[in-house]
């Protein structure tokens, strides 16, 4: 989390809404801690998007500043993405939500993507395909295992985004105050048929996968997830991811 493009790793994101688009029905909501060198560049693809919630959890930089400047609403929560993202539902001012982490980017023409959604599938949430900034080829192989773990096992993890209405949210029970895997127990509740892949692509950092190693980062993730099947609680899991 909270990450900027490694260097030589680039990829153009975001499109801003035509100039005589309606307003969306949407609060952003993007947990942070210590974002400062990736939030300018989330919240610069955000044009158009009435409503901004960066929910801080402690940071020790300039990361609620940053947020106050792009123009969006900072509130505090105690750390761990799940009651921070449980404390930036409580705060939305709209009837749907998309679910961002701080170092996480939406390409092309995603808002297209969103008020499709919003328009035609009330009932279901949506999620982005996972897309990393850089040119590796690892990463185009990262790309395409989880298109499939998406595909076949209805997987989204949160740095894909989730396009969510909050009635739905919390018909299955809202987002549990868990430090980490708070994605995996939400998408697991929704189940595969409210769940729909979105035209548009969430484009993450590749700093974590550049700095640990790709096998070793991705073989980090799948025991953290391995983990939380067995029944290990999120807060041991924390541990290990961290």
């Amino acid at each position: 989390m909270n990450n900027v493009p490694a260097a030589g790793c680039r990829r153009a994101v975001g499109q801003h809404s035509p100039p005589d688009a309606a307003p969306l029905d949407l609060t952003v909501i993007i947990p942070a801690l210590n974002a400062a060198r990736s939030l300018p560049a989330t919240l610069a693809g955000l044009g158009g998007v009435p409503d901004i919630v960066v929910v801080d959890g402690g940071s020790g930089d300039d990361t609620a500043e940053i947020a106050a400047r792009h123009g969006a609403r900072v509130i505090a929560a105690p750390r761990g993405r799940g009651a921070q993202l449980a404390a930036g539902v409580a705060a939305a001012q709209h009837a749907w939500l998309l679910l961002v982490h701080a170092d996480t980017r939406f390409g092309g023409d995603w808002e297209a993507a969103v008020r499709n959604h919003i328009a035609a599938f009330p009932d279901r949430a949506g999620y982005c395909r996972f897309a990393l900034d850089c040119s590796d080829p690892r990463a185009r192989r990262l790309e395409r295992l989880v298109a499939w773990r998406c595909r076949v096992f209805a997987l989204p993890y949160g740095d894909q985004g989730l396009l969510i209405r909050d009635d739905l949210l919390q018909q299955v029970g809202g987002i549990r105050p868990l430090p980490l895997m708070e994605d995996v127990d939400l998408v697991r509740r929704l189940g595969r048929g409210r769940l729909r892949a979105l035209d548009a692509a969430a484009v993450t950092s590749a700093e974590r996968w550049l700095r640990d190693g790709w096998r070793r980062r991705s073989a980090r993730n799948l025991v953290c997830l391995s983990l939380w099947f067995a029944g290990v609680p999120a807060r041991h899991i924390a541990r290990l991811y961290r």
